[in-house]
């Protein structure tokens, strides 16, 4: 009834101020409502409340600055500062109902379009000549962080010529290597091209892809732009807290596997670009290997077809030419986390769901047989129709390790972005007695502790978990759980992910005054309602959970996670639950550790693998790129011929073998599809040094 009454007055105050606007300002316009409602609806349900002040203000206007331009070729500096005089009096526009900064912003964002398509048009008239301009010593910046804006429009059409010849340049480089390659195979159906019919062919690429560009960004329309400043402000509230207009929402986080058909990867649209969020377990992309969390789609061709530019195109375009039918090719050219760019090729195909759901198999190193354990995310029948629980089969799977006299068990939750908060509770009982596995606090209230009740210990052995700072949400929650109750090691990167809030979706139609219904549906908002926290106290938010033993990986130099993001919310904690630790093996974490260290340290696979984290580190640092071919070509070379020394890594590992367990065994060999699967998921496996190292642990720990 309290609950009831709280809603009530909540949505009574979001009527009572649609309707003091009319009383005072006159009827409001749409877009005016919206933005009411979406601030109240915030004030009233987010976890932690922003105040509309100055400081406000200036997060809202950096971050839509950034977002109206991002790549700082459109607005000059007179244009950010002329819109600076809104930058402390956003929030008093906000409490005025009043759209003054935002309508400024599409004048100026509006007129500068026009001009710039009139810039690129005549720099790609002219050639760049091969032996004139491309043998010029100058550079060019590509982070757009680190490029000021342009003082005048001089200096704006420069940006922009040094910009375009870096395309031009890099798609001449690109037939470059083509041609040598072919020569080198005497491939007699190539036909070999001079260095300027290849510029002028580039140039005409470059020059379709800005006018498919511009076609784009000439269609967006007020809505658009609306929606853009929308997730500005509840942006700064925290990066989880979005406004979805009501075409968007079938968008959020879209999965490319459309009916479990296409390449299987999840897209997020940010800051003009299309970044690959996460990775579909059984898809194609994850079976090819290439394409990772974390990649900036620049191109998509449909196989040896021209490449269609993504960048600044809505999402649903992106997926409708990324989808397609099974067998068919796409090629997408990214740029990679690690810096360079690099074309995938996947075949399209149906996801096997059976990849996606936990799975085992049994190690073999050290004279030892150790269960492993890959649980690519935390699902559940939501719906409850008979679907699979993960706590359920995490269960089968340890049933059927303790039947092989497995003497340890390693848990990978690597990559895995989390998923039902109810089955991490359960799952965590599968390892630990009775008690709390993690605490969620609302804005206000004591904490509620969610305990495990009624899953038996199924396993009380030795036990690592491995992580990743991909591991998030609902991952983080196991692994803590796992290192509060020192019940096992937490090997991995530097830290998870750091996610660890909870979002509820908001219809913005429910709280509408019924005078303004011919205005509907006004879209909807995915608000950050609670927090999870450690039964030791301490929130996953931000810092994540820290592994007992840290282990090197490609991505170990790299600042990734929650606290990437723009305006995260900040790490706290409430008092300790009341739980004991476990104490039927008690862990000597501190002298595993050291052992842990000591393999790895003089490992030469882990010393080539640290050897080439701070390669990538390197390439992703340097944006400072040279426009003179022949040195930019050279620098290209190096960079292929260096990452050869680190193929090695992707090559099987010697140590340790991967067999499948003998119940498993029968009914594998009367499937050849379940067959070819498996022999897939042990080949992946035996290429993985992790894997042996947290063997190896478990068996200090003996």
């Amino acid at each position: 009834m309290k609950l009831f009454l709280m809603r009530l007055s909540a949505a009574l105050f979001v009527l009572f101020l649609v309707t003091s606007c009319v009383l005072i300002q006159g009827p409001p316009s749409k877009d005016e409502v919206i933005e009411d409602l979406l601030i109240q609806n915030l004030n009233n349900t987010h976890f932690k409340p922003q105040e509309l002040n100055d400081s406000f203000s200036a997060h809202v206007f950096s971050l839509y600055m950034k977002r109206l331009d991002y790549n700082k070729k459109l607005l000059l500096k007179e244009d950010v500062d002329n819109l600076a005089k809104y930058k402390y009096s956003i929030d008093d526009l906000v409490k005025k109902n009043s759209l003054e900064f935002f309508d400024a912003s599409l004048e100026i964002i509006s007129k500068r379009t026009k001009e710039d398509q009139e810039y690129y048009r005549e720099i790609l008239a002219k050639p760049f000549d091969i032996s004139g301009e491309f043998s010029k010593d100058e550079n060019v910046e590509l982070d757009p962080d680190k490029t000021p804006y342009a003082a005048d429009k001089a200096g704006l059409k420069e940006a922009w010529r040094k910009y375009l010849k870096y395309q031009v340049l890099f798609r001449v480089n690109e037939m470059m290597t083509d041609q040598e390659k072919a020569i080198a195979k005497k491939d007699s159906v190539f036909k070999k091209r001079t260095p300027d019919e290849m510029e002028a062919d580039a140039r005409k690429k470059v020059l379709k892809n800005q006018d498919d560009l511009f076609e784009r960004l000439n269609k967006v329309d007020r809505e658009d732009r609306f929606s853009v400043y929308l997730n500005c402000i509840v942006g700064v509230y925290d990066p989880h807290t979005e406004y979805f207009a009501p075409a968007e929402r079938d968008n959020f986080d879209i999965s490319l596997s459309g009916q479990l058909e296409g390449i299987g990867a999840q897209l997020q649209e940010k800051d003009d670009e299309i970044k690959v969020s996460s990775i579909v377990p059984g898809s194609p992309s994850w079976k090819q290997g290439k394409l990772k969390a974390g990649d900036i789609i620049l191109k998509v061709a449909q196989g040896d077809g021209e490449p269609v530019e993504v960048t600044g195109m809505k999402l649903d375009k992106v997926v409708k030419i990324v989808r397609g039918k099974k067998g068919t090719e796409v090629r997408l050219t990214v740029k990679k986390l690690g810096g360079g760019t690099e074309v995938i090729s996947i075949i399209r195909d149906i996801v096997q769901l059976e990849e996606t759901y936990a799975h085992s198999d049994i190690i073999k190193a050290n004279g030892m047989k150790v269960g492993y354990i890959k649980l690519p995310s935390f699902y559940a029948d939501f719906k409850r129709n008979g679907g699979r629980s993960c706590a359920e089969d995490v269960k089968k799977e340890l049933l059927k390790l303790k039947e092989e006299n497995v003497e340890g068990v390693v848990l990978d939750l690597r990559d895995n972005g989390g998923g039902s908060l109810g089955d991490v509770v359960d799952m965590a009982g599968l390892f630990v007695d009775k008690g709390p596995i993690v605490q969620v606090k609302g804005r206000s209230g004591a904490p509620s502790v969610l305990n495990d009740t009624h899953e038996p210990l199924i396993y009380d052995g030795p036990l690592v978990v491995l992580v990743n700072s991909g591991s998030a949400s609902a991952s983080e929650i196991m692994a803590a759980a796992i290192q509060d109750y020192k019940r096992g090691v937490i090997m991995g990167s530097s830290s998870t992910f750091g996610k660890g809030s909870v979002q509820q979706f908001a219809d913005l139609d429910e709280g509408l005054n019924p005078t303004y219904a011919s205005f509907k549906p006004l879209g909807s908002v995915k608000v950050t309602r609670s927090k999870f926290y450690r039964i030791s106290g301490g929130a996953t938010q931000l810092k994540g959970v820290i592994p007992d033993i840290i282990l090197p990986d490609r991505y170990m130099y790299f600042d990734l996670g929650e606290r990437e993001l723009d305006y995260p919310m900040k790490w706290d904690e409430i008092a300790r639950a009341d739980y004991k630790t476990w104490s039927i093996h008690p862990l000597h974490t501190d002298k595993l550790r050291k052992l842990s260290e000591a393999r790895t340290r003089d490992d030469e696979s882990f010393k080539l693998l640290a050897e080439e984290a701070k390669r990538l580190k390197q390439q992703k640092d340097d944006t400072y790129e040279t426009l003179n071919l022949e040195k930019y070509r050279a620098r290209q070379k190096k960079i292929t011929e260096s990452g050869k020394k680190f193929e090695v890594l992707d090559k099987e590992v010697k140590g340790f073998e991967v067999c499948t367990l003998t119940s498993d065994l029968t009914t594998m060999q009367a499937d050849s599809t379940k067959m070819a699967r498996e022999k897939d998921f042990q080949k992946r496996l035996r290429k993985d040094i992790h894997i042996l190292e947290a063997a190896n642990v478990i068996k200090d720990m003996k």
